[in-house]
C-alpha cells in the first residue's frame, strides 16, 4: 500500500442521518481518482442507516468494515481505512496529521450539535474539532427537516467559524430521471468545494 502521507488525504465521516447513499457515492468518486487516501469514520447509527437504506451490513471490526465498504463501492482497500469510534491513535484525531480536509456526509443534527459545541467524546466530533482549530477545511452536509431554531443556531455558529455547510438539497434544473442523479447532484457540489476535478457534473447553463 502506498504511504498515505504521499497522497492527498481526506476524512469522510458518515453519521446516522438519512442519506447514507451520499457518503457512499462520495467515497466511490474519490477512490476513482489517483491521489486520494480516505480515512473513513462511521458512527454506530450510520451502520444502522447503511443497512436500512443501502443494504450494506458492515462488520464491527474496522479493518473488515473497510474491506466490505471498498468492495461495495467497487474498489480495493489500498486507499481506504476505517477506524473505531474511540480510536484516538487515528491520524484524524490529531492536528499534527497531514490531513487538510474533512467531510461529514450526511451530518446528523446530533453530530452537528457536538461539533458546534466542541463536544468531542467520539472520533468524528474530535476530527471535526481538529479541522476547526487548525483552520483546515470542514464540510458538513446536514440532513433533517424541519429545522428547529437549535439546528439553525448551530449552523450559523459553524458557518461563522468557516465551516462549509452544504445541506442535502438537490436541485432539479438538470431534469433528474433517477435517485442516483439526485445523489450525484449533491456529491458534485461537495467535490467542487473539495476542489476535485468533476467533469461529469451537470452545471447551470451548460
Amino acid at each position: 500500500m502506498d504511504n498515505p502521507i504521499k497522497q492527498k488525504q481526506i476524512i469522510i465521516a458518515i453519521t446516522g442521518a438519512s442519506g447514507a447513499a451520499y457518503g457512499l457515492r462520495l467515497i466511490q468518486k474519490l477512490l476513482a481518482t489517483d491521489v486520494y487516501f480516505l480515512h473513513v469514520l462511521l458512527s454506530d447509527a450510520a451502520k444502522i442507516v447503511l443497512k436500512q437504506e443501502c443494504d450494506l451490513l458492515l462488520p464491527e471490526s474496522a479493518s473488515k468494515a473497510a474491506s466490505v465498504l471498498a468492495e461495495h463501492v467497487g474498489h480495493d482497500t489500498n486507499k481506504l481505512r476505517c477506524y473505531d469510534k474511540y480510536d484516538w491513535f487515528s491520524p484524524a484525531a490529531s492536528g499534527s496529521s497531514n490531513i487538510q480536509q474533512m467531510v461529514v456526509i450526511p451530518c446528523s443534527m446530533g453530530t452537528l450539535a457536538g461539533i458546534a459545541n466542541g463536544i468531542s467524546d467520539q472520533l468524528i466530533e474530535r476530527a471535526a474539532d481538529v479541522m476547526i482549530k487548525e483552520r483546515k477545511q470542514l464540510i458538513l452536509m446536514p440532513r433533517e427537516t424541519p429545522l428547529s431554531a437549535i439546528h439553525l443556531e448551530h449552523m450559523l455558529k459553524l458557518s461563522r467559524l468557516g465551516v462549509d455547510l452544504i445541506p442535502a438539497m438537490p436541485g432539479f434544473y438538470h431534469r433528474p430521471e433517477s435517485i442516483s442523479e439526485l445523489i450525484d447532484f449533491m456529491v458534485s457540489r461537495v467535490l467542487d468545494h473539495l476542489r476535485v476535478d468533476n467533469t461529469e457534473a451537470k452545471r447551470w447553463g451548460e
